[in-house]
């Protein structure tokens, strides 16, 4: 009975030396399949992936501020939500534009701080259809930093933009939101 037992012994090791060779295998394939998975995912679940958000640095954008297509008009809708822990309210001036792409446009937001005291909000903007994100310049934004309201304080706050010449043709309307928040004075 004791001379089975190396065999034994032998073939568990040896069992065990193909699983881990054969996880190790396993995961050096699954590091080459991530990226066409997690593109295959953004795809599906309607996300930006890496590639799409790489189009927006480069000349999908930057061509808007060059070609401007007399013919073709995009509407562009203006839209905030305001987080209930700040008790500002935030319109823009023009709910709704008729712009051209490739031309640049300035709208203005009212910004009011409904408190009797300092307070400091984010804005986080957002593009419907997602597909018209990468076609959708800020060139100057309220959203890029935070802004602070003294108490009672009413502002203007400016948004130029332009729209890619290169949108697709099917996107004829898209709605820029803003969800703004108030940022903690902690932070």
């Amino acid at each position: 009975m004791n001379g089975s037992l190396p065999g034994t012994v032998k073939r568990r090791k040896r069992r065990t030396l193909f699983l881990l060779m054969g996880l190790a295998i396993g995961m050096f394939g699954f590091g080459f399949a991530m990226v066409p998975l997690y593109n295959l995912l953004c795809q599906v679940t309607g996300v930006q992936s890496v590639e799409q958000r790489a189009v927006i640095g480069t000349g999908a954008v930057s061509s808007a501020a060059t070609d401007v297509f007399p013919d073709r008009w995009v509407t562009v809708k203006l839209d905030t939500t305001i987080h209930p822990d700040l008790p500002w309210r935030l319109e823009p001036l023009e709910r709704k534009l008729r712009v051209r792409p490739g031309e640049s446009y300035l709208v203005k937001f009212i910004a009011e701080n409904r408190s009797g005291q300092e307070i400091t909000g984010q804005a986080i903007p957002s593009i419907a259809p997602w597909q018209a994100t990468a076609f959708f310049a800020k060139l100057e934004c309220f959203c890029f930093s935070r802004q602070t309201l003294a108490g009672n304080q009413t502002t203007e706050m400016p948004l130029r933009f332009s729209v890619s010449p290169d949108l697709p043709v099917n996107i004829n309307s898209l709605t820029l939101s803003y969800s703004v928040m108030r940022v903690s004075d902690r932070s």
